[in-house]
């Protein structure tokens, strides 16, 4: 079964990997994983990885945050340079005014923030999934991602494509037993329109799914960012 993975980096990166050690993750290698267990006959062809550039303006290691970014996909693309493309958005900054916090709401107290948003990734998404779909690249599509804003896409293939098997994997770590959590709950809308959702993903899988810390090049080799 031909499959493409559509993967939201922000929502990964947020309901995942943060503040963790599994941030070098072998994306291919991981989805492959689940979505095998979930389906032994799928051929994972492509994975569609959406992210924007950091601002390393506001990023607590600073320009060492961006270039172990750009590190980190240039390691995904040399390593599966027909398996993984990488779609980039942009953050946009802005100043914003919004209403304090108060019981109940006085709309005349307001405060001023900065506002940081990633722009783009959600039509990109859409348009390369809608895409991929009329020009019948697939028969299964993965969308790894938590966010309403998804919902009208897989609606859409779903009411003009029957025949194509959607799934979803919600980017949420594992739940533990007797720890509470502020992670984003599940978004169970999503699951509406798809064949088959899995709810986390596991910590044992993310530890297994690392890539290596040296990976050869003929130029340069890449090394896994030091602070990661």
């Amino acid at each position: 079964m031909k499959t493409v993975c559509y993967v939201d980096g922000f929502n990964l990166y947020y309901g995942c990997l943060k503040a963790t050690s599994y941030k070098w993750l072998d994306l291919y290698k991981l989805f492959a994983r689940i979505i095998n267990e979930n389906n032994p006959d799928a051929d994972l062809l492509h994975i569609k990885f959406f992210t924007a550039p950091i601002k390393t303006r506001l990023a607590s290691h600073g320009d060492a945050a961006g270039a172990a970014q750009n590190t980190y996909h240039r390691a995904l693309s040399h390593l599966y340079p027909q398996h993984i493309s990488i779609h980039e958005g942009y953050f946009s900054l802005e100043e914003g005014s919004f209403l304090e916090y108060c019981n109940p709401p006085d709309k005349n107290r307001r405060v001023k923030i900065w506002r940081l948003e990633e722009k783009q990734s959600d039509v990109n998404i859409a348009l390369e999934a809608y895409r991929d779909a009329t020009h019948a690249l697939m028969e299964q599509a993965i969308f790894i991602t938590n966010d309403t804003d998804q919902e009208p896409t897989l609606k859409a293939l779903r009411n003009d494509y029957p025949a194509l098997r959607i799934g979803v994997i919600l980017p949420i770590k594992e739940p533990v037993p007797g720890v509470s959590t502020r992670a984003r709950p599940g978004n169970n809308r999503l699951s509406l329109y798809a064949d088959w959702t899995r709810n986390h993903i596991r910590t044992e899988e993310l530890r297994q799914a690392l890539l290596p810390d040296i990976i050869p090049t003929p130029k340069k080799a890449i090394k896994k960012p030091a602070y990661w």
